[in-house]
């Protein structure tokens, strides 16, 4: 009979908690009966660490109402003190042989499944990990990569007794390196299987290297590319670019080391902001030379060297035996072909990442007990409101977070909740109200926040209402400070012959209104005091929720993004670790025995919806697909003031999004025949571009009033982007590195470059 696996998620032990979390959780101290410690209720077993004494937490898991802490504060690191760090996380699943029952039950569940969730035995499992990879579950039409999705796979196939092995394509990587270090766990846990996984490497660079190197074994072709060069981190500034077209920036950043909103105010990078990036950077090195170090057995300084040396052959590499061969694809899958002793002369029997994907847990017998936890997903920007262009993949919107918190809470089938976050922040207004929330459901139920490759300002926000707060190493974690700010066009309107009046009643009324002159020293006064109050009141709720006082919470706050090593020894995160790690802790903090298995129930689990289906069959009129809607979303959401890591950010300006003003001022100030302008403006009539007008959150009135404009602005833009895609391409890689476009954006405008003559078919008024 074959040898079947079962794999649980790995305990923990008390020492994976960092030194700040101090305060013993138990009956007598805790507000909730779930949060009894659970140590003595778990049955001793050989092949299990145990937890010698109960979870230790903060204050803020036993006093969660948002008044003044009465604990005593624990003591927090001064200003460029670091207190020890916490030990490494723990594995990400333990390995366990299934008794003879189960067995039997696994294979008849094989024996009925559906033909699309069938695997022939003496498969090998292929996935091809490149590009982006979200932290949300996706549905089956869904493109890209979802991390729970491969970290899954990875967990069945190390059961699935079909499975011989995993190989991995891996191709350049566009994702955190929390993310990197989840995946990476999850392949040395695998190997534990006694199954193999090999990797196939054809370019390489730190991420992929750092990534295959866990791999039994590594192969590249001959012809890979090779760039071993370091690391480097960069910040691109627009304050000339904006000057020189008549664009007056006004920015308010609280915090020295708040960067958001740096590229639009300043030319040049500030010294606290360097700091902090080579201190990040210095924390990603230093992890990337320890892992190599350790995996290949030499000293740091020796890896370190090699890298000096500039590695740019992929022959080195074998020769120093950093990769196992230099074989070509084909090549490999002949060896495993071997390997797995395939005699017919086909290709390799292999199933590929989705279709293993559709494979239920509940078919290998990996299906969860009786109790049930929550598991909560928010990944992306934070909007607090739906907009007409949201879609599955718009990020957070709170309104939408909020009902899932509430019906969470206020279900009693859930033991506990995992709060899974990969946020830049947002929306500072929705970060405060998703708090609130997280906040009054920690006081029901045992409440762990799990974070990927970033949860800063306002994803931090969220994160610091849970009572424990789990981190990677490279996490970054922090950045609390807010940034507002607004454009002064006055030179814009007079290059481009724009007048713009405004009659007000009420001193201030002009505040955001007003962009055709300079603040008054007055409004910059009031300005500038609005976002002093709401860094105060972030900073102060970060203090009082990680049991602070708001001195010590000051030295690690004023904009500031933490590795999440650091973060933990500042007290802003509890324990190192991944998912996995989280779920240890809620189960403990449920009272639930560690080696008992648990139902996960993912409440943010999205449906497929008839736009995810068509953009799943083929893309839509001139290849724009569902990216596109996203980037107007993160557009023209962007008002107000923001709790944010980094963006372009921008004070309502009339009611046109300061960004979609921003790209119209600067395409019309490029059009100097008034000539044109003119029969433009006569010609461009027709009533649908209202409606896409409408799409991009114009108010009514403003449409009449200005309709002969906004349709001049609308087509002309529209004809730029069809007729000129590579210009607009460029112009989308550096408004990129402030609002976050997607690669994958920039690739499909430069595919959208079509001839002049067929830009006048599609624009036939504008000939």
């Amino acid at each position: 009979m074959a040898r079947l696996l079962v794999l649980r998620s790995a305990p923990y032990h008390r020492s994976h908690l960092s030194a700040t979390a101090t305060f013993l959780l138990s009956p007598s101290n805790s507000k909730h009966p779930h949060s009894a410690s659970a140590s003595a209720s778990f049955p001793s077993t050989a092949r299990r660490i145990l937890l010698p004494s109960p979870l230790r937490v903060p204050a803020r898991a036993i006093e969660s109402s948002p008044g003044t802490t009465k604990q005593e504060p624990t003591p927090a690191a001064g200003e460029g003190e670091a207190q020890e760090p916490p030990p490494p996380a723990a594995s990400a699943f333990e390995v366990e042989e299934l008794g003879w029952g189960t067995q039997l039950a696994v294979k008849l569940r094989m024996l009925v499944a559906p033909p699309w969730k069938r695997v022939r035995k003496g498969s090998v499992l292929n996935m091809k990990l490149r590009g982006e990879i979200s932290d949300q579950l996706k549905t089956r039409f869904s493109s890209g990569l979802s991390l729970p999705q491969i970290c899954e796979n990875f967990v069945k196939a190390a059961y699935d007794p079909r499975i011989s092995g995993i190989y991995l394509h891996i191709e350049p990587l566009r994702c955190g390196w929390g993310k990197v270090d989840e995946i990476r766990r999850h392949i040395v846990d695998f190997k534990k299987s006694g199954k193999f996984v090999v990797g196939y490497m054809p370019v390489c660079g730190e991420k992929e290297y750092y990534l295959a190197c866990a791999c039994g074994e590594l192969y590249a072709p001959p012809s890979a590319y090779v760039a071993l060069f370091g690391l480097t981190v960069q910040q691109t500034f627009l304050r000339g670019v904006l000057e020189k077209v008549g664009i007056e920036p006004e920015i308010q950043r609280i915090g020295r080391y708040k960067s958001a909103g740096d590229q639009l105010a300043r030319k040049s990078m500030s010294n606290e902001v360097r700091e902090m990036l080579a201190t990040l950077l210095d924390n990603i090195y230093g992890n990337w030379l320890d892992t190599i170090s350790s995996k290949h057995g030499k000293k740091k300084e020796e890896i370190e060297e090699f890298i000096n040396s500039g590695v740019y052959q992929v022959a080195r590499l074998k020769e120093e035996g950093w990769i196992t061969d230099l074989l070509y694809d084909d090549e490999v899958m002949a060896m495993l072909k071997e390997r797995v002793a395939q005699k017919d002369k086909k290709s390799l029997r292999m199933v590929d990442y989705s279709k293993y994907s559709r494979v239920s847990k509940w078919t290998l017998g990996l299906q969860g007990g009786g109790e049930q936890i929550a598991v909560i997903r928010a990944s992306g920007s934070i909007t607090r409101t739906r907009s007409p262009l949201s879609v599955p993949s718009s990020g957070i919107i709170a309104e939408q977070l909020i009902e899932k918190i509430r019906t969470v809470r206020e279900s009693e089938k859930y033991k506990a909740v995992i709060l899974r976050i990969d946020s830049p922040g947002g929306d500072a207004l929705a970060s405060d109200l998703m708090w609130r929330e997280i906040r009054l459901l920690a006081d029901t139920k045992p409440v762990v926040a799990s974070m990927s490759d970033v949860a800063a300002s306002g994803g931090y926000y969220m994160a610091m209402a849970a009572p424990v707060i789990v981190a990677e190493k490279l996490t970054l974690t922090g950045s609390i400070g807010v940034v507002t700010g607004k454009f002064i066009l006055q030179k814009l309107y007079e290059r481009i012959d724009f007048n713009k009046e405004i009659i007000s009643k009420g001193r201030y009324a002009e505040l955001n209104a007003a962009d055709q002159r300079p603040l008054r020293p007055d409004e910059a006064e009031l300005f500038e005091k609005s976002a002093q109050n709401a860094y105060a009141l972030f900073r102060d709720k970060a203090a009082m929720s990680r049991s602070m006082n708001v001195d010590q919470m000051e030295t690690v706050a004023q904009g500031r993004v933490w590795s999440g090593q650091d973060a933990a020894s500042r007290g802003l995160v509890d324990s190192l670790g991944g998912f996995s790690q989280a779920l240890a802790i809620a189960k403990q903090k449920a009272n639930i025995p560690h080696d008992r298995k648990v139902q996960l129930v993912e409440i943010s689990k999205p449906s497929p919806t008839l736009p995810e289906i068509l953009s799943g069959i083929g893309s839509s009129l001139l290849g724009v697909d569902r990216a596109v809607k996203g980037v107007l979303q993160d557009v023209t959401s962007l008002n107000g003031v923001q709790a944010r890591m980094d963006g372009i950010l921008f004070e309502r300006l009339e009611d046109l999004s300061g960004e979609n003003q921003l790209l119209l001022l600067v395409w019309i100030s490029n059009v100097t025949n008034s000539e044109t302008k003119t029969a433009w403006a006569i010609n461009f009539v027709e009533k649908d571009s209202l409606v896409m007008l409408d799409t991009l959150s114009l108010d009514a009135s403003i449409v009449r009033t200005h309709e002969g404009t906004l349709r001049v602005l609308y087509r002309g833009l529209l004809k730029l982007l069809l007729q000129f895609g590579l210009f607009i391409s460029q112009l989308a890689v550096f408004v990129g590195n402030t609002i976050a476009i997607p690669d994958d954006m920039v690739q499909l405008i430069k595919e959208l470059t079509i001839s002049a003559a067929e830009v006048d078919n599609l624009c036939p008024e504008l000939t």
